[in-house]
């Protein structure tokens, strides 16, 4: 008998694109790292291929730096902010 099939969100689906396009890691690497068929994030990268068919415009060496800047600092502001509300959270429940 067949396990049950797993249901992935748009967001999470567009996320997982997302990082395969900018990291540029094998799509079987992060599948793996995420534990999903790579198969099926494979199928997920050609539906965008085919819904977003314009290919992304090249950036100078300047540019790219700095997106890679803010990139870092977005990730990185990301984490801060989760690690705030966890802290928020644990802080709350202690409190009399």
């Amino acid at each position: 008998m067949p396990g049950q099939r797993r249901k992935f969100s748009p967001q999470f689906k567009a996320e997982v694109v997302q990082m395969v396009l900018e990291t540029g890691k094998p799509i079987a690497e992060v599948a793996r790292d995420l534990g999903i068929n790579d198969g099926t994030l494979g199928n997920w990268l050609n539906l965008w291929r085919r819904d977003n068919p314009e290919p992304v415009p090249d950036l100078n060496p300047v540019e790219r730096a700095r997106v890679k800047e803010m990139e870092d600092e977005i990730r990185r502001l990301r984490m801060e902010n989760e690690f705030l509300k966890r802290a928020a959270a644990f802080f709350a429940r202690t409190q009399p």
